[in-house]
Formats: structure tokens, C-alpha cells, sequence
């Protein structure tokens, strides 16, 4: 099964002409995943042709409107659409009442639950996790309480290798979810059959960080290591270190040199400042530092 990651807003502040505030839809495990809901994501999600019956998990990485206010309209299409299973929100402490008092005020009548997980620790923790895959807090350092999303499939059960059990008569079907776990197969006689022998590396999991708004912070790299692909805000370049550093933003360069600490495999880039019509300026400076790194497209699918 394939991972896909749908870029449906990657501006920053206001809706422009040609880009939509930071939204992403992800696709793990056959679950599918909304990060972040700036104003205007849910006709992103009809362009993307995405499944809104299959979106169970939305998470919001911190309260500033250019990250959720779309999320009111989008719970009330739901409704509209005829929604019945439960609606899990996870975000800061704060968004139930939020939601809550918009739907009171504006008399938002839902047919189904909305689950909150508000979240207010500035730790890592672990907020999801099913038989397939997990989601982490990746705390940041913005202006106000804001978390990153780690969202990391679990090892997958390694192949039969058919030819190679069938020269073991003693090996049953029975044993068979055993081999996929990994565990050797010890024979009646006592002889031990590896289990390198009669199965094959499974794929590789996938992992993918979402880096919402937040000043350079060192002290994530060890919770990123290795994913697969980074994305990580870069509103500025360099120059303006100072106003990145006092509104709780990173730069370009500083992206890069995140990714590049934590060795993943990819970075890409967003949040960019309006004051840039020529974003490639955002490569530019971070391809020094972390070659490949990339601009978001909206609407684009990567597979990671």
C-alpha cells in the first residue's frame, strides 16, 4: 500500500489568487488523515477529489486562523452531507470551545460526534495509533501552543517465501502468521529453520513530519530522524533572520539545515512570506544547505 501526501494550501496569512493557507491531506495505511484546515480547504479537498466519508482524523497544529478556519465550514458540510460516524479533532487546548461556541452561535446542528483530543503538553506524545501506524506531537516554538505531527507506520510482517516453506513439510498454515512476525520455526527434532530462510524482507514503513509554524528548534531532530519526507514551514529567507526569530518563523536556510541534521529523505517547503512573488528565491537558499529540498505545488500528490 502506497502513501500519498495531497498539498492543498501552503500559503501563509491570507488566501491569495493562486495558493491556499496550509492544508495537507494524507493517505497511510488506507486511512486518510486532514492536517490542518486554513480557510478554503474543503473545496481543496473536492478539487483533490478526496472521500470526505473516509475523513475520521483531522489534526490542527496550533489556533492562528490561517491554520483552522476552515474548519467550522468543513464540519458543517459534513453534517450537510449526512455524516454519522464519530469525528476525531485533535489540536490545542482551546479548540473544543472554539468549534463549540460557533456551532452554538451560528445554531450548527451536527447528526454526529465530534471526539476532541486537546492537547497542551510540551513534550512529544503519542495520540494515535491503530494496528497499522502511529501519530507523535512534534512540539514546536511559535507564538502561541503549537505541535508538529510524526505520523510513522508500524513494521510491517515480513513474505512467505512459499518455495522455501513447501521443502518443510512440518510448517502448517498454522504457523504461518509466526514466520510473518519474524520468529524462526523450530522443527519437531529440535533443528531451528531461520526464518531469514523461509520469509522475505517486508517494505520499508514510512514516516512523514509535519513542521507547522515555529522558530528553528534543534531539539525536534531527534524525533524527525530519518523520515521519509519533512515538511517544515520556511516563511522568510535568511536575511530577515531577526523578524523570523520575532515572529516565531524559520527561514529557509534554517529549514534545510533541520532536514539536513535529521537526515531525512526530503524536504518540502511552505508558509511562504507574501512579500516573495518569486519563491524559487526559497530553493535557492535552502538547496546550499539540503540539496533536495522542494516548493510545494497546490493540488500536488507525492508519493512517499
Amino acid at each position: 500500500m502506497s502513501t500519498y501526501l495531497t498539498i492543498l494550501g501552503f500559503n501563509s496569512a491570507i488566501p491569495t489568487i493562486n495558493s491556499s493557507p496550509t492544508a495537507q491531506l494524507l493517505e497511510m495505511e488506507e486511512r486518510m488523515f486532514l492536517i490542518d484546515c486554513g480557510e478554503g480547504t474543503q473545496v481543496q479537498l473536492r478539487k483533490a477529489k478526496a472521500r470526505f466519508s473516509k475523513l475520521n482524523h483531522i489534526f490542527i497544529s496550533h489556533l492562528h486562523g490561517d491554520h483552522c478556519f476552515g474548519l467550522p465550514g468543513l464540519i458543517a458540510s459534513f453534517r450537510l452531507l449526512g455524516r454519522t460516524t464519530p469525528l476525531h479533532v485533535y489540536g490545542p487546548k482551546g479548540i473544543k470551545k472554539m468549534l463549540e461556541t460557533i456551532f452554538t452561535i451560528t445554531e450548527t446542528h451536527r447528526g454526529f460526534e465530534i471526539v476532541y483530543h486537546e492537547l497542551d503538553k510540551k513534550v512529544s506524545e503519542k495520540i494515535y495509533e491503530d494496528k497499522r501506524l502511529e501519530v507523535f506531537t512534534i512540539p514546536l516554538d511559535h507564538r502561541i501552543y503549537c505541535n508538529g505531527y510524526l505520523f510513522k507506520e508500524k513494521p510491517k510482517e515480513r513474505h512467505l517465501n512459499m518455495a522455501a516453506i513447501s521443502e518443510f513439510p512440518e510448517i502448517e498454515i498454522c504457523d504461518y502468521q509466526n514466520l510473518r512476525n519474524g520468529k524462526d520455526f523450530v522443527c519437531e527434532d529440535g533443528t531451528t529453520i531461520p526464518n531469514a530462510e523461509l520469509t522475505t524482507d517486508p517494505k520499508p514503513s514510512v514516516s512523514y513530519a509535519f513542521c507547522s509554524d515555529t522558530r528553528y528548534k534543534e531539539d525536534i531532530i531527534p524525533l524527525i530522524k530519518n523520515v521519509d519526507v519533512l515538511y517544515h514551514e520556511s516563511t522568510f529567507l535568511h536575511e530577515l533572520k531577526e523578524m523570523a526569530d520575532y515572529t516565531g518563523h524559520t527561514t529557509a536556510q534554517e529549514a534545510a539545515t533541520i532536514a539536513k541534521k535529521a537526515e531525512v529523505g526530503k524536504l518540502i517547503m511552505g508558509h511562504f512570506s507574501n512579500r516573495y512573488d518569486d519563491l524559487t528565491v526559497m530553493t535557492t537558499e535552502a538547496r546550499e544547505v539540503f540539496p533536495n529540498s522542494y516548493l510545494p505545488k497546490a493540488l500536488e500528490c507525492i508519493k512517499l
